[in-house]
């Protein structure tokens, strides 16, 4: 790729969109149109990560790393130059989509009675938590419709994961959770493979940017346990979401280089209530 048709092509891809993507929120504003906050590359408790939309640049004070959107890319997910741009171009396309999907997933929700009966059985009981983690069913039928109306073309549907070669709703009878990049979807059915993924997702953790404002951060096992906490009032707290496929991959490299995660790997949906109360923030050896 030639000099100039890299740069027109990190103009498509705006760093200040694809910050606020990643849930990257700036503490204050600046003089010239620039912003500072925390940085997502390192354990920062105070603002020192310099972003100026004009320019698409950033750099952090704390770290002393900066660059455009592909340097950030790069360091934010550990990859090298092309796997970075592999990155930004699947972002570049399936971002508008995914947000078309959750949205029409969100008003489904509350249209379904099955699927609020079935958060209710896990523990997902406030509207709050169902806010927050932008919960939403796929009843199965009506999304190829929804956005084949709004412009989206099957085949890119299909290449994307949400429609099978029928033109069925691959998450049909699923509560659906939104992830960075990717869409969760825990089956209703028995009898239905429980978990789905879109393809070509490499897991993270769940809400991270925000569990890592704090100075000690809960790790649970899933996403229905993550929300037992967040509706307890534990917002300290964050899980790794990994595809099956990927589930004997080494740890996340994020919790690798972020310090005072405790692992509670084992804590069910069931205990919590009754486990809360003995749970002592002041010490992560208690874990």
């Amino acid at each position: 790729m030639s000099r100039q048709a890299l740069d027109e092509w990190k103009q498509q891809i705006p760093l200040m969109d694809y910050l606020q993507a990643l849930d990257w929120r700036p503490a204050r504003q600046l003089s010239r149109g620039r912003s500072i906050g925390l940085c997502p590359l390192h354990a920062d408790h105070k603002p020192s990560f310099l972003v100026d939309p004009r320019k698409s640049l950033f750099y952090c004070y704390g770290c002393g790393r900066g660059g455009d959107v592909i340097r950030f890319a790069e360091l934010y997910h550990e990859v090298q130059f092309p796997q970075a741009l592999v990155l930004l171009r699947q972002w570049r396309g399936l971002a508008p989509l995914l947000h078309e999907v959750t949205s029409f997933y969100g008003m489904q929700l509350h249209r379904h009675a099955e699927a609020v009966a079935y958060l209710y059985q896990r523990g997902i009981r406030s509207p709050e938590v169902i806010q927050h983690m932008r919960i939403g069913y796929a009843p199965g039928g009506c999304l190829r419709a929804w956005l084949t109306d709004l412009g989206y073309p099957l085949q890119a549907l299909r290449q994307a994961g949400l429609v099978t070669a029928a033109g069925y709703d691959t998450y049909r009878h699923r509560v659906v959770f939104p992830l960075e990049g990717n869409l969760y979807g825990r089956s209703l059915s028995a009898v239905a493979p429980p978990h789905r993924f879109l393809p070509g997702a490499k897991g993270g953790l769940y809400s991270w940017d925000q569990a890592r404002l704090y100075p000690e951060v809960i790790l649970v096992e899933g996403l229905f346990d993550y929300a037992a906490l967040w509706q307890a009032g534990f917002h300290n707290v964050t899980c790794r979401w990994v595809p099956i496929s990927m589930r004997a991959s080494s740890a996340n490299s994020a919790t690798a280089r972020e310090p005072s995660i405790w692992l509670l790997m084992q804590i069910r949906t069931a205990v919590v209530s009754r486990r809360l109360n003995r749970l002592s923030l002041g010490s992560p050896n208690t874990a």
